[in-house]
C-alpha cells in the first residue's frame, strides 16, 4: 500500500478559526441533550412554557451558529487560497 504526499492545500489543518466554527456547531446539541437544564415549566413566556420556548429559541440561536461557522469555514478557506477577503 503506498501513501501519497499531502499537499499543503489537501492536508487538514485544526486552526482557531476551525475550532470556533466547530464549537458553533457543537453548542446547540450540548445545550439540546443537557435535558435537566429546561425541564421546566416555569418562567412561562406568553403563556408558554419554558421547556417549549426554550428549544424554540434554540432552533433560531443554532441557525445563526451554522450560519457563522459556514462563514468563518468559508472566509479561511479563501484565504488560504489567496483570495479577497470580503
Amino acid at each position: 500500500m503506498t501513501e501519497q504526499a499531502a499537499t499543503p492545500d489537501s492536508r487538514q489543518v485544526v486552526t482557531p478559526t476551525r475550532v470556533v466554527a466547530g464549537l458553533c456547531l457543537i453548542a446547540p446539541f450540548v445545550a439540546m441533550l443537557w435535558v435537566s437544564s429546561y425541564a421546566k415549566i416555569e418562567p412561562r413566556l406568553i403563556g408558554i412554557p419554558f421547556f417549549y420556548w426554550y428549544q424554540m429559541l434554540w432552533v433560531l440561536i443554532s441557525t445563526v451558529l451554522t450560519m457563522t461557522a459556514y462563514k468563518l469555514v468559508q472566509r479561511e478557506q479563501r484565504i488560504r487560497k489567496g483570495g479577497a477577503s470580503t
